[in-house]
């Protein structure tokens, strides 16, 4: 790490033909200079990161977040512009490069410090730390249901601002008049008394010479134009009328389509195969062996898919070929049971005396929970295109995480990161699958390998069975009951350990609890999946309250309710759910409601799910979701990610199993893993509340909470408790 200057957490510099580019430049040095040939128009000049203006007065945001169908780019767009009162007709966005450049210390700082009060002397140096640091870790990611609440609000937000505060000390100086009589709407500056107004255009070159402060102030909710109001996404037009490209739709001159199948059982590799009839068949030009997979390089899909069949693979054994689904269960539970046993549990959270209150507890309920692995599912495959050519690489795909990418595949090839260049493009569908370089990777080398552009597109058989998947998990439960049927102590043992820290945590006033997790590995890849740990934990800790709730006798909701008096917003967002669900109101013999709460990535959710069950079919009617987020920038965007996540979630618990068999994943298409379609769909109400706390995400926290106020809801229509997912394995009289 070299010396670092003493440059303010935002500078501006120089911008040449009026046009103005502003944005966060973080020690060390300034960073116009090393970015500006990436995003650098003919009609305006960089100076620093995030914001460009140009001639005509156009702003343009350059957003270092992917589009998957979350409209992330548009909110934050709206963040910005509304905090540089922008014209929002006149702005657009580009996605920034991945270039380490654009690592995003505004994610990694909102994550790590949040709304931490940091003195304004030190937020240069803080900054700073956080550049060095997404830039070693090459951080460009589009996940954890970050981009609002992290780039947006340390970001987005302060770049406008910095930059509003820059044409307006200009304005001043060329007008000769005291800053305070300025103001600034749609991209313009007035100045009442001497009825003089221009563009932002017309301060460009000025204010790019001057330095702004590194804390500008920030609006106030009363004084949102355009955070909070439903603007139109930037990326729907196109995906209407069929001009969006997604990563599947790449082309290049003189490119050919790979396909690929890999070892069936993970860390199995290439034994032998049959070249010659690959060879042989029409179209084919190339059959690559990549030590755990092997490719075969055609004119078109379909010919490359058909020559792969006659391939005739043969696979080295391993020690993980006769695993299957239920003896990693019974790992799980052993492993637990013996770490109990043993004292050798890894401790997560412990608060009280638990073993006290066990000990002095009229009555225990003891429970346990699990729940399988489960597929990513994008509609649209994996697929990467790459050339390898000259010592250097191009990579063409829709990625969650560009600049990861870049690196990733350097390292594999051994060459100079300087040498790879991503274009990212539309995803179908992402949930975490698209972080990982797996695929980027195999094209490239198929690419080195063979010296064409190669498209690679994977079958949806090698999807579904090699994927990076959302963890199998067991989890048992112990809880202490008073003699009012209230929870003394709370005990949580489950397997494997992943993020976000907070997932298994409850908000409920237990006094003494006990919460572990035993390290128990398999073969089986795992990935982040929507949610991540929040999708298992949710559906483990809000079913066992529930269960405590009738051991109680008492109503489940009623029961959170008397146990959330310190958490004065979770017990609003419930009530609200309970509210708009008619929780109170009776049911016909056959139906139920079943209630959820959790916390996840800033946001509170509570959900009511109403179900039908007739002759042992369960039908999901109604999804009532109430959410807190802190403050909706978009309040559409925040309802569709309810939806989706909702969605998702009822697509896992229904129906989500990856099985291992003899080493190997089960379920190859969608006729063996299907999805929650249209015509099952339930409808699906959303409720926000803006508590202007801290904001919060949107794109995950709809899916921890369906599975349990789903399978909590079976339990009050026909009194059977699933503790194991998915629901389709359960049979109902």
């Amino acid at each position: 790490m070299g010396k670092w200057t003493r440059r303010g957490f935002i500078t501006a510099g120089v911008v040449g033909g009026a046009a103005l580019v502003v944005g966060v430049a973080i020690r060390p040095g300034d960073q116009a200079s090393k970015v500006a040939k990436y995003v650098k128009g003919k009609n305006d000049s960089l100076v620093t990161a995030w914001i460009k203006i140009g001639l005509d007065n156009k702003v343009t945001a350059i957003v270092p977040h992917s589009e998957m169908g979350q409209g992330a780019q548009t909110a934050l767009s709206q963040m910005l512009a509304d905090e540089l009162d922008a014209n929002w007709d006149d702005v657009s966005f580009i996605e920034a490069p991945a270039e380490d450049a654009y690592a995003n210390f505004s994610m990694a700082k909102g994550y790590i410090l949040g709304d931490a009060n940091i003195p304004k002397i030190l937020v240069g140096t803080v900054d700073g730390v956080f550049l060095q640091a997404t830039k070693a870790m090459h951080l460009q990611i589009t996940g954890g249901s970050a981009s609002v609440r992290t780039t947006g609000v340390y970001g987005m937000r302060v770049a406008g601002a910095a930059a509003k505060a820059l044409l307006l000390e200009s304005a001043a100086e060329a007008w000769q008049v005291p800053l305070g009589e300025l103001s600034s709407a749609l991209g313009y500056i007035h100045h009442k008394n001497s009825g003089k107004s221009a563009p932002y255009a017309e301060f460009a070159a000025v204010a790019g010479e001057k330095t702004p402060s590194s804390t500008p102030r920030l609006k106030t909710p009363e004084e949102f134009t355009i955070m909070g109001k439903d603007k139109p996404r930037f990326d729907i037009p196109a995906k209407v009328d069929g001009s969006a490209q997604f990563g599947i739709d790449a082309s290049v001159p003189d490119m050919k389509i790979a396909t690929v199948q890999a070892a069936p059982v993970f860390g199995a590799t290439v034994k032998g195969f049959n070249a010659e009839a690959v060879l042989a068949m029409p179209g084919v030009s190339n059959i690559v062996n990549l030590d755990d997979a092997v490719a075969v390089v055609a004119q078109g899909y379909w010919q490359a898919k058909q020559a792969l069949a006659l391939a005739d693979i043969q696979w080295t054994s391993t020690q993980e070929d006769l695993r299957n689904s239920d003896g990693i269960l019974s790992q799980f539970r052993n492993d637990i049971k013996q770490a109990r046993a043993e004292g050798k549990t890894e401790e997560d959270k412990t608060q009280g005396n638990p073993e006290a209150a066990f000990a002095s507890a009229s009555r225990i309920v003891e429970r346990q929970y699990s729940v399988p692995y489960l597929a990513h599912a994008c509609m649209e495959p994996m697929n990467a295109l790459a050339r390898v050519a000259n010592g250097r690489c191009e990579i063409w795909t829709g990625t969650q995480n560009p600049l990861g990418f870049k690196h990733s595949v350097a390292e594999a090839l051994e060459i100079d990161s300087e040498n790879v260049s991503v274009s990212n493009f539309f995803m179908g569908g992402g949930f975490g699958r698209r972080s990982n370089a797996d695929v980027a990777i195999q094209a490239a080398r198929i690419s080195q390998k063979t010296g064409h552009a190669v498209k690679l597109i994977w079958s949806r058989e090698e999807d579904m069975g090699h994927d990076h998947y959302r963890p199998a998990v067991a989890s048992d439960f112990r809880a202490a009951l008073g003699e009012n049927g209230l929870p003394t102590a709370w005990e949580n043992t489950f397997v494997d350990k992943h993020e976000p820290v907070e997932a298994p945590y409850i908000p409920y006033a237990i006094d003494h609890q006990d919460i572990a997790f035993v390290n128990s590995p398999t073969h089986i890849p795992f990935g982040p999946w929507r949610s991540v740990d929040h999708s298992q934990h949710g559906f483990f800790t809000e079913s066992f309250v529930d269960e405590l709730a009738h051991e109680a006798q008492q109503d489940p909701y009623e029961f959170r309710r008397g146990l959330l008096s310190a958490h004065p917003r979770h017990l609003k967002v419930l009530n609200l759910a309970a509210e708009k669900a008619n929780w109170q109101e009776p049911l016909p013999e056959g139906k139920g409601r079943g209630i959820s709460l959790q916390e996840s990535f800033g946001s509170i959710v509570a959900e009511v799910v109403e179900v039908s069950v007739n002759d042992g079919v369960v039908s999901v009617d109604r999804v009532v979701v109430a959410i807190d987020a802190g403050f909706a920038v978009s309040p559409n965007g925040l309802i569709a990610q309810m939806e989706s996540g909702v969605i998702y979630g009822l697509t896992a618990a229904l129906y989500g199993e990856i099985n291992i068999e003899n080493g190997q994943v089960k379920e190859q298409n969608f006729d063996s893993y299907p999805m929650v379609r249209m015509a099952t769909a339930p409808v699906i109400d959303t409720f926000i509340i803006n508590s202007h706390e801290s904001w919060g995400g949107a794109g995950e926290p709809g899916t921890p909470g369906t599975a349990p106020a789903l399978t909590n809801a079976i339990f009050a229509a026909t009194g059977e408790r699933i503790r194991s997912l998915p629901v389709s394995t359960h049979k109902f009289t």
